[in-house]
């Protein structure tokens, strides 16, 4: 049986305040902490992680809080904005919420027949709510004011804007096993039947779309799930007959990653969902404490001086 891309695993993004960053998505969003760990090659960078009760490949939006970063502008050659899937019905709770927190919002025209909310976090990272076509039986996660009739579900899609789209389509249909569902003008939804939920990529065709700049506000990468070690090697295999460049394979603790751009400029990931964010962590304590990559335990004291003490 041919190995699978499982649709989205994570997609990352950059912050500039890191109590901003948490207050907006736990608070306000409603989304669990999963994970609180350092950046990888910036210890004294917070990393988050955002997600349902397990961190669930599929759930998780990531955060690099860099201080004082400067303000990042989307356009070609990134992912432009990131989709929530949200119970019918739950739009005009979604739509109170807003308001009382001062979410400046508004209303999208559908798009295949889907009715959504666009709205920005706190660093104007572009994020929407869609009531899918097909239910999503996802349990989110709850809080005491976000409960399970409105909760977000995961992800729904995220859309990679672009000069021009033909490339970047056979990367996700010739490697990724992706299909072209249905096109509206220049937006063309294609999607993964191996997954029934966050498995759907949204290519918007710019010719004269002006680049990115990637700082605060703007999405990092998006990484695609794979079931473990083995399937994503096959993955990588793959990427490199196709003549682009990948990395060897990176443990970042909580999975195996993979990285390389895609010809239309936006850094794809290829994660496993194995050893998963429990293995430093019981369940029910995720993202309660400092987790650091083990290379940084030694300088734990001086990293923990330099974070900013999230409230």
């Amino acid at each position: 049986m041919e190995k699978q891309i499982l649709g989205l695993h994570h997609i990352t993004a950059i912050a500039a305040d890191a109590q901003k960053n948490y207050d907006f998505y736990t608070k306000v969003l409603g989304l669990r902490m999963v994970k609180k760990t350092v950046n990888f090659d910036d210890p004294g960078t917070y990393h988050f992680y955002y997600g349902n009760e397990h961190g669930t490949p599929g759930t998780i939006l990531t955060f690099f809080p860099w201080k004082n970063i400067g303000q990042g502008k989307s356009g070609t050659g990134m992912a432009t904005e990131i989709a929530y899937a949200v119970p019918s019905g739950s739009l005009d709770a979604w739509k109170e919420r807003f308001s009382r927190h001062n979410v400046a919002f508004s209303e999208t025209a559908p798009r295949f027949g889907e009715t959504g909310l666009s709205f920005s976090d706190p660093d104007g990272l572009q994020l929407q709510l869609v009531v899918p076509a097909a239910e999503d039986a996802r349990i989110p996660w709850e809080t005491a004011e976000v409960k399970a009739d409105m909760a977000t579900k995961g992800f729904h899609s995220t859309t990679l804007s672009l000069k021009q789209i033909d490339a970047t389509a056979k990367v996700l249909t010739d490697i990724f096993g992706y299909r072209l569902q249905s096109q509206e003008g220049n937006r063309y939804r294609f999607v993964t039947d191996a997954v029934a939920n966050a498995g759907i990529i949204d290519l918007l065709e710019l010719p004269d779309g002006a680049p990115g700049k990637q700082a605060a506000g703007t999405n990092h990468h998006v990484a695609f799930r794979v079931a473990n070690n083995a399937d994503q090697m096959e993955y990588r295999d793959k990427v490199l007959a196709s003549g682009l460049q990948i990395t060897p394979q990176i443990d970042r603790d909580y999975f195996y990653s993979l990285y390389f751009r895609e010809p239309g400029g936006v850094l794809f990931e290829i994660a496993t969902d194995n050893p998963g964010f429990t293995v430093d962590e019981p369940l029910d304590q995720l993202g309660s404490s400092l987790k650091l990559p083990k290379q940084y335990e030694q300088y734990r004291a001086a990293i923990e001086r330099e974070l900013p003490v999230i409230k």
